[in-house]
């Protein structure tokens, strides 16, 4: 039996540019640092992935700088940028955003999953430099934060402002201008794993956070991965039909809803991302629900997958004031891919499951 493949937020399906660039790079070789002919066919390949990236996100080219993922560019931007400010990070943040921020003032959301701008406002309001770090999109929920009203806040208050775009590019228009920073990874794209890049706005200049032989202009040290900037670059200039993605996702929702009565679709009354369900079912650990649908050939997260392995409520549950029922949501997150039967797929494996599933809870 094929799975089904409903955890695009880990990992989104391989786009076919990207697997051609990706083939391309891996048969030319070289390092883009070399000097002689097949380094200079290699460097070629990664300015025109910078282009690609620059052009997407309405940035010049020498503004971007390569990483391995999402993890280190968030983490070059909060460490270059804190130096001296007070920092603020959304109570619904990535792992990797909390992790390189572990003093942060914790900025709150509404119940529907949008950062309190008000909040915001108190805080940036307490005085001194500081530096804000919003996402762009939740990895879990798939809730849109207004950043255009963050942005303004920021400015009004003489704050940087960081965002972590790793889940929307790609699958929303770019919002140029906005961000002092914006951190992407290649794999949540349509690319492979292993590169990711930091955009900066112009004019602005960060420490390395890995030094080495110069590269990235002496911005982050260490031999450029030649295939995944390729695939990166490449997967960038896809198409994605939000439309029919979204169409897929609101019928998986009303089927659940109809299936479970008592289930609830976190964030449903906020701007999301099209792709993207966390739905609660009180009462079933969220693992549970994974381990079930996963026998049952559908394949589905508890949370983010930088948690697999863990047994633990989701933050960005609690944050929204779910309480104990922060233990019990699955999110379901179609690739760009996803087949025009997955909601019959989904639903045919939920209603299989679904009595063994409350018997156990």
């Amino acid at each position: 039996m094929n799975s089904l493949d409903l955890d695009a937020n880990a990992t989104e399906a391989l786009r076919p540019t990207a697997r051609h660039a990706l083939l391309e790079a891996l048969a030319l070789g070289g390092n883009p640092s070399s000097i002689h002919g097949g380094g200079r066919a290699a460097r070629r390949l990664v300015e025109a992935a910078r282009r690609a990236v620059a052009d997407r996100f309405g940035a010049a080219a020498g503004d971007i700088i390569f990483t391995s993922g999402g993890t280190e560019a968030n983490a070059l931007a909060i460490h270059g940028l804190a130096a001296g400010r007070r920092v603020l990070v959304a109570a619904t943040e990535h792992a990797a955003v909390r992790a390189a921020a572990p003093e942060a003032l914790v900025i709150p959301v509404l119940p529907d999953g949008r950062l309190d701008l008000m909040a915001l406002e108190r805080l940036l309001g307490q005085g001194g430099p500081a530096l804000v770090c919003v996402m762009a999109a939740n990895n879990e929920s798939g809730v849109l934060h207004p950043l255009a009203d963050v942005a303004r806040i920021c400015r009004a208050q003489g704050a940087l402002l960081h965002v972590d775009a790793v889940q929307s590019a790609g699958r929303l228009a770019p919002q140029p201008g906005l961000a002092d920073t914006l951190a992407i990874s290649g794999h949540k794209l349509g690319g492979v794993p292993g590169a990711g890049a930091l955009i900066l706005a112009p004019g602005l200049h960060l420490p390395a956070l890995i030094a080495g032989g110069g590269q990235e202009r002496g911005r982050r040290g260490g031999t450029e991965p030649l295939p995944a900037i390729a695939a990166l670059g490449a997967a960038l200039t896809e198409r994605y039909d939000a439309t029919r993605i979204a169409s897929l996702r609101d019928a998986i929702e009303a089927g659940l809803m109809s299936l479970a009565p008592d289930a609830v679709i976190a964030g449903r009354s906020a701007p999301r991302l099209p792709n993207t369900s966390l739905a609660i079912l009180p009462g079933v650990r969220g693992e549970t629900q994974v381990i079930a649908l996963d026998l049952a050939g559908v394949r589905v997260s508890a949370g983010a997958a930088c948690s697999s392995g863990k047994v633990a409520a989701s933050h960005v549950l609690e944050a929204m004031g779910f309480g104990a029922d922060a233990a019990c949501g699955i999110r379901i997150s179609l690739p760009w891919n996803a087949p025009d039967d997955a909601p019959e797929r989904f639903l045919t494996a939920f209603a299989a499951i679904l009595g063994r599933l409350r018997r156990r809870s």
